[in-house]
């Protein structure tokens, strides 16, 4: 049991901030409130100290694309196959990846990794924390999304292999969900009777969850045109979709407001290596966030270091976002944007003890951060 004594409680589910103590115990939050007895706790006293949910990412690929490592830790694009809706990223993740380490330590404590934007569509993501051993043991979630991919991605990939254009590219995603269609109602019209069945299509079951709305497509779209071909789409299937990067959402700032989707705007931070991140700047996620779209901002790590995450919303809120939006848009709306707010995102009673201290401000880099506990243990 761990009792953190007098912080100021930043919750994410709340712009007020105040005084007061967590009680913890078997990895949850059981109790806030002033005053708590620590009789038997650990006690972390937080006085003068700022306490937060820890951080959340909502896409990246870290555990896939390996820390100083070459092709041997490449294991977040499978280039063999524009459409492999089969693959899974925990059989690619490896947990001893440095990046883990340095996540958790910068108070990134749950984030959501899995296949690149090399493929039209590129398999399923999961949702873990940066502590463990065994991919099994780290899950949180699994599957939560099937990863697609709209743009330059596909076609520079593939341009030898039959995707030179974006209509193609959008094609193929049509085709591997209109195949998947067809062999679920085949599935659904045999019953019971075995010797109906279709012919098993491995790439085919993979996409059943996205057409039950069970897990949604996860759409890495940059440009707005491609913003709208996934939104249109995902329209025509009837099926869940979040939209990734979103880099010229700010253009289109009303559209989007009309959507209500889950926006994972960035990476933000670096260089504008390709046409179609022209137009990105530090201004979109406020822009959005104030027109009331659900913003998430996310590192693209590696493209971005992942342990840079609350930094990135530091320089968010420099372009102009607000600062309590921006907190939500690394706590509480990722958490939501991947499915997994039941757990994690806020500093809630029964939520997972994922919790950071800092003295100062994560978003200054004058902020220290003091203690990171994930489910309850500090790392």
């Amino acid at each position: 049991m761990i009792c953190i004594k007098n912080g100021t409680l930043h919750t994410a589910v709340s712009k007020e901030t105040f005084i007061a103590d967590i009680l913890i115990d078997g990895g949850k939050i059981v109790k806030i409130g002033k005053g708590l007895s620590a009789d038997g706790a650990e006690v972390i006293d937080a006085t003068g100290l700022q306490v937060y949910p820890g951080f959340v990412e909502a896409h990246c690929h870290i555990g896939l694309d390996g820390y100083g490592i070459g092709y041997e830790g490449h294991d977040y694009n499978e280039l063999n196959d524009p459409v492999t809706p089969q693959v899974q990223a925990i059989d690619g993740i490896n947990p001893f990846d440095p990046c883990m380490k340095m996540a958790a330590k910068a108070g990134v404590t749950c984030f959501a990794t899995g296949p690149g934007s090399s493929n039209s569509i590129g398999g399923t993501f999961a949702a873990i924390k940066p502590v463990g051993t065994r991919v099994d043991n780290m899950i949180v979630k699994f599957p939560i999304a099937m990863k697609c991919a709209f743009g330059e991605n596909p076609k520079r990939c593939y341009q030898k292999q039959g995707i030179s254009s974006r209509m193609t590219n959008a094609a193929k995603i049509r085709e591997a969900l209109n195949k998947a269609k067809v062999y679920k109602a085949k599935i659904e019209a045999a019953g019971d009777d075995a010797s109906k069945l279709p012919a098993y299509d491995q790439k085919s079951e993979a996409l059943i969850p996205v057409l039950n709305r069970e897990i949604p497509l996860k759409a890495h779209a940059h440009q707005a045109n491609d913003i709208f071909t996934a939104i249109r789409i995902a329209k025509e299937f009837g099926v869940g979709l979040t939209l990734e990067h979103v880099t010229e959402g700010h253009m289109i700032v009303d559209e989007l407001a009309k959507e209500n989707l889950p926006l994972a705007v960035g990476p933000t931070f670096g260089h504008a290596s390709k046409f179609e991140l022209q137009n990105k700047t530090w201004e979109t996620p406020g822009i959005l966030a104030k027109a009331g779209c659900h913003v998430s901002i996310i590192t693209d790590a590696p493209v971005t270091p992942l342990h840079y995450l609350p930094l990135c919303a530091g320089l968010a809120i420099k372009a102009g976002m607000d600062e309590y939006d921006a907190l939500r848009a690394v706590t509480i709306n990722p958490a939501e944007h991947i499915g997994i707010a039941d757990r994690v995102g806020s500093l809630e009673e029964g939520k997972d003890a994922d919790v950071v201290i800092v003295d100062g401000c994560p978003f200054d880099v004058t902020g220290v951060i003091k203690h990171v506990l994930i489910n309850g243990e500090e790392v």
